[in-house]
């Protein structure tokens, strides 16, 4: 079941509490007995209501050494939510760890799924020793993990991982980057995506490193990032653009210097952002990673020496192969298909031994995207005459401005640049008359005031095309995201339906 012969430690923070290899044994143990007499089985799935704390990561193991896999669930998903994705799923168990939400139970229970509460259930007194943590074998290519990426008010999508793929995606992680500078490791994101469980966490963690775990995304914990790093003497951690922005602006930074290297993924980082966040952590390993969900996320990243930040930049992949084809199409194998030159965007083709058994019970939405075992990112980038990557943004987030594609992102990282924008989201706007799409953007602006706004308008002017120029401004108090931290450009379209843009022909007149 894991990379090396047993865990890390897990500790929690903020509780303080501290389980070593043998309380984790001891807790998988209890487990593993109650959970079958509970009537657990083999290839039972299991929907898992609670992350971030120690309970998750050994229930975790005692479920897949019951053969069983494991679907975390977004603890903020509405009643319907959950039921789109039990009916999707047919989960046979529903865990959780303290209150049980009782409109959500009550559905369960009428779609015969059995609700488990467990906070009650274990002892934290290991008193005795217990069998190893290695369980009854396991098939590789036995589900591990579902994964909801999207569909939970409509089509669920649910990333199916084997044991097999998740094996995979952690030893070439492990022969790519090594291992002693993930010996304690925090983990600030959500564990039930890919980004915070499949690699922040369980790569170290199941590689015997130690794993520090906290709340995900908490701005009084953000604000604290700095003495939290050095009380615990944090060597590597990972999280995401929006993290950054809030942490750069109002938490001190670390003075042990512990840290010896970062990753920053799930969204675009911009070289600004990217720069100071290497200044505030005081490592220069602060890395970009590229990742997937249906990849095992962490795919790609800034592992090349003496590199600069630059927008867009991705770097080497890890343990797979990356293809830039003018083709989306998976009729045909992607060999078969005509390659981008050095430099020239197209779509982001990826080939590892990864990759996803499929989507649960969506072979269709599998075929849209798997090809010979290539899988079709849907992201929009190139690869330079070095061998580099570089990332542009999602196919669906181009906007088409009259025939010149405006990328977001590179609007985004233009805007960012300016002194006292605090988070900025470009996005399509699909009504212009004249262009059929033209580009919005939404902004949140420390101090808005008329003069910064001219200023900000005028430095936007110096320092992009005309066609890329926002021709819509929507100031907003907080720019909308996911529970994984990335902005939905959708979303916040739609959220500046209900805001008046700003009239920048009457405030650049005026003096």
């Amino acid at each position: 079941m894991f990379v090396n012969s047993q865990v890390g430690n897990l500790t929690e923070p903020l509780s303080g509490r501290k389980w070593d290899q043998q309380m984790i044994r001891h807790q998988v143990a209890q487990r593993i007995t109650y959970y079958q007499q509970q009537g657990m089985s083999a290839s039972d799935r299991v929907f898992v209501h609670y992350g971030n704390q120690l309970e998750f990561f050994v229930d975790l193991l005692a479920i897949w050494s019951l053969g069983g896999c494991v679907i975390p669930i977004d603890s903020r998903l509405t009643t319907f939510e959950v039921e789109t994705l039990a009916r999707a799923a047919t989960p046979r168990f529903s865990l959780w760890y303290g209150a049980v939400d009782e409109s959500i139970s009550a559905c369960l229970v009428a779609l015969d799924v059995k609700i488990l509460e467990t906070s009650h259930a274990f002892t934290e007194e290991s008193g005795t020793e217990v069998r190893s943590l290695a369980g009854s074998p396991l098939l590789l290519d036995q589900a591990a993990l579902i994964l909801f990426t999207s569909g939970t008010t409509g089509q669920p999508k649910g990333v199916v991982h084997t044991h097999r793929s998740l094996r995979a995606r952690w030893l070439t992680l492990q022969q790519s980057l090594g291992l002693e500078k993930y010996r304690r490791t925090l983990c600030l994101l959500p564990t039930h995506f890919g980004h915070g469980l499949i690699c922040n966490c369980l790569f170290p963690w199941l590689s015997g490193q130690d794993l520090f775990i906290v709340p995900p995304f908490k701005p009084e914990l953000i604000l604290q990032l700095g003495t939290l790093l050095d009380e615990h003497e944090i060597t590597f951690m990972s999280s995401v653009p929006s993290v950054w922005r809030l942490a750069l602006k109002m938490a001190k930074p670390p003075q042990a210097k512990t840290l010896e290297r970062v990753f920053c993924g799930s969204a675009p980082l911009s070289a600004f952002l990217w720069e100071e966040i290497q200044q505030w952590t005081g490592t220069k390993e602060v890395m970009n990673s590229y990742g997937i969900t249906e990849t095992g996320s962490w795919v790609a990243g800034t592992t090349v020496p003496d590199f600069t930040p630059e927008d867009g930049l991705i770097g080497k992949p890890w343990g797979a192969v990356v293809k830039i084809l003018k083709s989306a199409s998976t009729e045909n194998p992607p060999w078969m298909q005509e390659e981008c030159a050095p430099g020239e965007s197209g779509y982001i083709w990826l080939n590892t031994p990864a990759l996803m058994q499929g989507y649960f019970g969506r072979d269709d939405l599998t075929r849209q995207v798997v090809s010979q075992g290539w899988f079709m990112t849907g992201d929009i980038g190139f690869i330079d005459d070095r061998g580099l990557l570089y990332l542009r943004g999602r196919e669906r987030e181009e906007i088409n401005k009259g025939g010149m594609k405006v990328y977001p992102g590179d609007v985004d990282a233009v805007i960012e640049k300016f002194e006292g924008v605090n988070d900025v989201c470009t996005f399509g706007i699909t009504d212009d008359p004249l262009y059929g799409q033209n580009v919005g953007v939404a902004l949140v602006i420390k101090e808005a005031n008329n003069e910064i706004i001219r200023n900000l308008y005028a430095w936007t002017k110096q320092n992009l095309a005309k066609y890329q120029m926002p021709t819509r401004w929507y100031l907003l108090e907080s720019i909308p995201r996911t529970s994984r931290g990335k902005i939905n450009r959708a979303k916040v379209a739609e959220t500046c339906t209900t805001v008046t843009p700003m009239d920048l022909r009457q405030l650049l007149q005026e003096d």
